[in-house]
């Protein structure tokens, strides 16, 4: 008995050993896997903060902090089983920042359910570790920038059944085992990535598909018969790929869609007539961009849940249907873009039926030449609630109706590219939350009402070439949102009103162009400090460019040409830094042209054409690489043309028209520059040929008395002692008839010609009464300029005495025996001869020892 007993008692201990083993062990092994959900957590940390510069974004996530109450299952973003309390089940961490590369650690997390990382900045690969996930049921990775393909393992996560990887920048094809080894997938949200390749024909095996959303890829080809297995699918989008074809019959039977998104490829063939009995709870039907044709269904009208209809940029034909006011729940109508119809027979019906959606906000039908026939008054019953009215590029006529101003809520009103005509009328003041604004290409006529100014949240005003006139109201002014403002090719007259430029947010462009305004360019130009473009053009605009434009630093184009600028350019324009274009042509401007517009470095068109500009051309104009048109051409400019840069781009430079350019490449066959002619100080002016010669003339002729002083010197002054009286003073003689000089060299006979110069001829004059010889300077008038020659000489050598030069006597200014002015000057006689005798002797003349 005491045998069996110990016998049991060793059994039992046996036993309680054994299962203390086991407990152990399992102990051992949970805690092995709590520390390996630890370490991946902890390496997911590390690669997707790497160098952030945001700090510690996962501040919660710290090693020590696993050894207190739930350790890391109390980390920001992580969620532990209820049944395995200690492993990781969920990781979501959407919108924190996160950046760097998803470890592969992640893959270690091997009870994950959910990995939610949407609206990070992820980059990199998605790893392929993720395929052990064997458990994992939803996969967000939407909104980073992933790469690559997606992994191949993918489908060896089993039980996945919601993959969102929208917004990223993936390629590749979609993976056909999808369809084949994922069966439990019901959410397929592939949008904005670049995938190409076909839709995968396996995907029709997904039988719990609910979602399927490719949009704005690459994919191509026709779209398979998938949907026959996925009767269940409610949300299609396929939008903005390359798809072509004709829909599936199949598509239409699925009558669980909430959502059918097909626009922006290039489908094709008829909507069918009976559509609206296919999909009765349809609220978005999208088959915009693409190539339907056709009519539009009637039987639309029946899908009553419908809030959106697009059906643009199509080749649909015939009347939009008159009874689409059934749609009692519709928002958005798109219709534009078509070749549908409408007169003033028939055809406008459907704006008035619209009148029964009360919760219309968008209707575009906008881009259908075919709309013809007076806008009818019906328009102005559409709900308070519309927001966007579109119709522009139609054959539309007639005025804006003054009811117009029902539409309260309206945000853009565009009647461009129409027919309209009329007045603006005063009561578009009371649409206060218009935002947009466009009357261009239309008959409107008349003034701008002044309630125009009431528009308070106006950002935009497109009211170009209409027929608008009279002044531009001040009370634009009061438009404090405004971005653009276009009034150009009107016919507004008088000045630009100072409260057009103190707009803060005008930043776009202001134009104003071709127009009549007149008188100055306000100073208070310089307030657009926010303007991108300035155009002004084909005015009547005077006065100088104010100095002030330089504070409109980040305008990009400045239009000032075909009006009435006079003075110079302003140096100010240096400041505008990021100045791609000027033109400041066919105006009156002079000066010369600043070389601060050479440092403009982002310069790439430059005009100055049909002005009044002088001096060189700035050779900083060379080194503008960006510079790629330059206009230079009907100025006064002068000197010599730069050799680089724009400067040899032929097709692309005119500087025709300045007469005074020289150098410059050969292609441009310009005159070669002399070096007395052409200085590289632009201060210097170019010497005329006339005063060079006279500047050389004077000089030759002090080499000259030179010469004869130190070499014929004692004989010169005894010959003198000898054979002639003291010289004739001025003071002594005074003023010499014309008489006396006629009668001295016998009728200014040959004999006594001495030589001939520009101006006239020298004669000798032999005085018999006191025996004084003298040369006389006899004028020739008809040579232009003689006179002011004549003049000259009585000025300056009148004053000048010099031992080297001959003193002037005197002079005579009278009229000769047949009845003509007469001029002359007499000097000191010479007895040796001219210089030019000295210089070429000829022969019996006395030679230099």
């Amino acid at each position: 008995m005491a045998t069996r007993t110990g016998t049991v008692s060793s059994l039992l201990l046996l036993l309680l050993s054994g299962s203390m083993s086991v407990w152990t062990i399992s102990t051992l092994a949970v805690a092995a896997a709590e520390a390996d959900d630890e370490a991946a957590l902890l390496a997911f940390k590390a690669a997707a903060i790497g160098s952030s510069g945001h700090g510690d974004l996962l501040p919660s996530w710290n090693g020590s902090s696993s050894t207190s109450a739930g350790g890391f299952c109390g980390w920001e973003g992580v969620t532990c089983g209820a049944r395995h309390r200690r492993r990781v089940v969920a990781l979501r961490l959407p919108s924190h920042r996160l950046a760097g590369v998803l470890s592969p650690a992640i893959g270690n997390l091997s009870f994950l359910r959910v990995l939610d990382l949407s609206s990070n900045s992820f980059a990199g690969e998605i790893p392929s570790a993720i395929g052990r996930l064997r458990r994992l049921r939803s996969l967000n990775l939407s909104s980073n920038a992933f790469a690559g393909e997606l992994p191949a393992n993918l489908t060896s996560c089993a039980a996945l059944e919601v993959m969102t990887l929208q917004t990223n920048q993936l390629r590749g094809h979609i993976p056909p085992e999808l369809g084949n080894k994922l069966p439990r997938l019901e959410v397929i949200v592939l949008w904005q990535n670049n995938l190409t390749g076909a839709i995968p024909a396996s995907l029709a095996n997904l039988s719990s598909l609910r979602i399927f959303a490719v949009g704005f890829n690459q994919l191509q080809g026709t779209i398979p018969p998938f949907f026959e297995g996925t009767l269940g699918l409610q949300h299609l989008d396929l939008a903005y790929n390359r798809l072509s074809g004709e829909l599936p019959q199949s598509l239409y039977n699925m009558s669980s869609l909430k959502s059918l998104q097909v626009q922006g490829n290039m489908f094709r063939g008829r909507i069918p007539a009976d559509i609206g009995s296919k999909f009765p709870n349809l609220p978005i039907l999208s088959f915009g961009v693409n190539q339907f044709t056709g009519s539009i269904p009637a039987s639309l009208s029946n899908l009553t849940n419908l809030q959106v209809l697009d059906l643009s940029r199509n080749r649909l034909s015939g009347y939009v249907p008159r009874t689409l006011g059934r749609l009692q729940a519709l928002r958005t109508l798109r219709l534009h873009n078509n070749r549908l119809e409408a007169n003033n027979r028939e055809g406008w019906e459907f704006i008035t039926s619209l009148s029964n959606c009360s919760n219309l906000k968008v209707l575009e039908i906008n881009g259908n030449t075919d709309f013809t026939g007076q806008l009818p008054s019906s328009i102005a019953n559409l709900s308070t609630t519309l927001q966007i009215l579109l119709l522009g590029k139609t054959g539309i006529s007639g005025s804006i109706p003054s009811a117009i101003s029902n539409l309260i809520g309206l945000q853009v009103l565009a009647v461009t590219d129409t027919f309209m005509s009329g007045v603006i009328p005063e009561s578009i003041g009371k649409l206060e939350n218009l935002g947009s604004l466009g009357l261009y290409n239309t008959n409107v006529s008349g003034l701008i009402p002044t309630s125009i100014g009431n528009l308070s949240n106006l950002i935009e005003l497109y009211a170009n070439n209409a027929n608008l006139e009279g002044a531009i109201p001040t009370s634009l002014g009061k438009l404090k949102n405004l971005i653009t403002l276009n009034l150009s090719l009107n016919r507004f007259n008088g000045s630009i009103p100072t409260e057009i430029f103190k707009q803060p947010q005008l930043s776009r462009y202001l134009d104003l162009s071709y127009n009549s305004l007149s008188g100055p360019l306000p100073s208070e130009v310089g307030s657009l400090q926010n303007v991108n473009q300035l155009f002004l053009s084909g005015n009547q605009l005077s006065g100088e460019i104010p100095h002030s434009i330089g504070e409109c630093t980040v305008l990009q184009e400045l239009w000032l040409d075909n009006n009435s600028f006079e003075g110079r350019i302003p140096q100010s324009l240096n400041k505008i830094k990021g100045l791609s274009t000027l033109n400041l042509s066919m105006n009156r401007l002079s000066g010369s042209v600043p070389d601060a517009i050479g440092s403009i470095q982002n310069l790439q068109q430059l005009n100055l054409a049909h002005n009044n500009l002088s001096g060189t051309i700035p050779t900083n104009l060379q080194k503008l690489t960006s510079l790629t048109e330059l206009d230079l051409s009907f100025n006064n400019l002068e000197g010599e043309v730069p050799k680089e840069g724009i400067f040899r781009n032929l097709a692309n430079l005119s500087i025709i028209g300045n007469n005074g350019l020289c150098g410059g490449i050969p292609q441009l066959h310009l005159a070669p520059c002399h070096m007395t002619s052409v200085k590289n100080n632009r201060k210097r002016r170019l010497v005329s040929l006339p005063i060079a010669l006279t500047v050389m003339g004077a000089l030759l002729f002090l080499v000259f008395v030179v010469i004869l002083i130190l070499f014929n010197y004692k004989k010169l002054k005894q010959k003198q002692k000898n054979q002639f009286q003291p010289p004739m003073l001025e003071e002594q003689y005074g003023r010499i008839s014309y008489d006396a000089l006629a009668n001295g060299t016998n009728g200014f006979s040959e004999d006594n010609l001495l030589g001939k110069g520009s101006f006239g001829e020298v004669y000798k004059c032999d005085f018999q009464d006191n025996r004084t010889i003298v040369a006389v300077k006899v004028f020739n008038l008809k040579q232009s300029g003689s006179a002011r020659s004549f003049v000259a000489e009585c000025e300056a050598l009148r004053s000048v005495r010099h031992r080297c030069l001959i003193n002037i006597i005197t002079c005579c200014s009278s009229i000769d025996h047949q009845g003509q002015e007469f001029k002359a000057l007499i000097y000191e006689f010479m007895p040796n001869g001219s210089l030019n005798d000295w210089i070429h002797p000829k022969s019996g003349m006395p030679t230099k020892t």
